[in-house]
């Protein structure tokens, strides 16, 4: 009788055959950075993240370099909002300071740019709004702008979040054009209208003034769509394909992984986050161990590159060991 309890009978044996391991390398942490002075102001509802001006965030940067994380993902927040998010190709705005800032302070981070309008935007949406909707096509204009300045600051990759149609097509013709050709493009390929983002629009200051998202992010019935939504992508010159949120789309990350011969991403939200930060507190759940096997399953799944706002406190852990 064959027992597969052989294989789990101590920590040695059970070591030996893991099939799925989590690196520090996996992560990616995200960062809100605005413009201002003296601000850290903590975001109430994702315990031990804060916003940063950049003469405040050096501290933070020194952590996350000290726990050899390889990459950050920087959130722009300005203090000018207008109807088309300007400040996003203003070459003196907070992302375009913050990318320089980190580039020359800590040359060894891996620096990714969101790129998207709804904190720019006086309306909270990610792009122009014509007869109460974003205009698809006059949003790919701006999307040009945004990303060439985000290059031309430094940016390491950049990751368009928006869900235009056409913006990978876009964004790749635009840095070729530009002299940016080697650099890379992670998509929000798969990014889902979902109700986990609550605690980000308050960090990032980024709720819709009017309406919803759900015209041009996908529905959480949906799971085919998101084989065409990433096709789309795939085919328009993403080098890297993410999913978002992560833990409640755990069987969409599986499925890039099965068809895509490409990196695939997740997102693991700011309500991901909170849930778990909160259940901890109250003293419900083991905050540390759910922390780890939540990201573990979303490694398992087929991530290859996970970000996550744990990314510090689970390096913490993985370094322990």
């Amino acid at each position: 009788m064959f027992r597969t309890r052989r294989l789990r009978k101590s920590e040695g044996i059970r070591r030996l055959v893991k099939e799925t391991r989590l690196s520090v390398d996996d992560f990616v942490y995200p960062l809100f950075i605005e413009e201002g002075e003296n601000i850290e102001t903590e975001i109430v509802s994702m315990p031990g993240i804060k916003r940063f001006s950049l003469d405040r965030i050096s501290k933070e940067l020194d952590e996350v370099v000290s726990l050899n994380i390889p990459a950050v993902l920087l959130f722009g927040i300005p203090s000018n909002k207008d109807d088309e998010g300007t400040e996003t190709w203003n070459e003196f705005g907070i992302m375009q300071q913050a990318i320089r800032f980190i580039k020359k302070n800590y040359p060894s981070l891996y620096v990714i740019t969101d790129v998207c309008f709804c904190e720019y935007t006086s309306h909270g949406h990610c792009g122009i709004i014509h007869d109460n909707d974003v205009d698809n096509d006059a949003t790919l204009v701006n999307i040009a702008k945004q990303v060439i300045s985000h290059a031309k600051a430094g940016a390491d990759m950049v990751a368009p979040s928006g869900m235009m149609d056409g913006t990978i097509a876009m964004v790749r013709q635009s840095l070729d054009n530009t002299g940016f050709a080697n650099l890379p493009i992670m998509a929000y390929a798969v990014k889902y209208a979902s109700a986990f983002y609550g605690p980000f629009r308050e960090a990032a200051g980024s709720t819709p003034s009017f309406g919803d998202r759900k015209t041009y992010q996908m529905d959480s019935s949906n799971r085919d769509e998101a084989l065409r939504e990433a096709t789309f992508d795939d085919q328009e010159g993403a080098d890297i394909l993410m999913v978002k949120p992560a833990l409640s789309y755990l069987d969409i990350i599986r499925d890039l992984k099965n068809n895509f011969d490409r990196p695939i991403a997740c997102y693991n939200v700011s309500g991901e986050y909170a849930m778990v930060k909160a259940a901890a507190e109250k003293g419900w759940i083991n905050g540390e161990k759910v922390m780890m096997e939540s990201l573990l399953s979303m490694k398992r799944a087929g991530a290859d590159i996970i970000i996550t706002y744990f990314a510090k406190e689970a390096a913490k852990v993985l370094l322990k060991k």
